[in-house]
């Protein structure tokens, strides 16, 4: 499908070291994920791999970008900036790698956010980014738990811990994460 060994020698001359052993994990969790949940497996590998390409513009860059791509962006992200990494990041892959697959792509817009009617790899996606194994911090562990059991579940479970981290920063929340959880509480319930 695409060249992993070549999109990691891109990924490790652009991303620093931290970032790339994140890349990678996310990577190796989304391929598990996908095995697990019956999703493409190759897609996962090239979506965890690729997810925060754009991660390190700095805000003057990523305004450009988004003004390059005519991406349209909200307040919330207009106020977080960073939250916008996703949606410049599957443009500049477009370009850049020639990967036009809606589904890597779309998983790689939403990764930060989540959204209303995820695709199974877009949640993917989202959890390895979350539960990775270099990943630290309280609830963690139980969030990997549930990934071996239900994947919406895990999801919802991410979204709430998300959320609350949101809040204790005194940050607004993202209307797409608002929505995917409640998607999820109702496909729970």
């Amino acid at each position: 499908m695409y060249d992993l060994e070549f999109i990691k020698s891109v990924l490790k001359r652009k991303l620093p070291r931290k970032r790339y052993i994140h890349s990678i994990g996310v990577c190796e969790t989304a391929a598990w994920l996908a095995e697990k949940y019956e999703v493409d497996r190759e897609k996962a590998k090239i979506a965890g791999l690729l997810h925060d390409y754009a991660k390190y513009l700095t805000k003057h860059e990523a305004r450009e970008y988004i003004r390059h791509f005519n991406i349209i962006i909200d307040e919330v992200m207009e106020e977080n900036i960073d939250l916008a990494h996703g949606l410049i990041g599957a443009e500049l892959i477009k370009n850049e790698f020639e990967i036009n697959d809606k589904e890597i792509l779309d998983s790689i817009r939403f990764h930060t956010t989540g959204r209303n009617e995820m695709t199974k790899l877009e949640k993917v996606i989202y959890l390895a980014d979350y539960i990775e194994p270099n990943r630290k911090y309280p609830g963690v562990d139980d969030i990997r738990n549930i990934a071996h059991e239900n994947l919406d579940k895990a999801v919802l479970m991410a979204l709430d811990n998300s959320i609350i981290h949101v809040i204790s920063r005194g940050r607004s929340i993202h209307i797409d994460s608002i929505l995917a959880r409640n998607e999820m509480l109702k496909k729970l319930s």
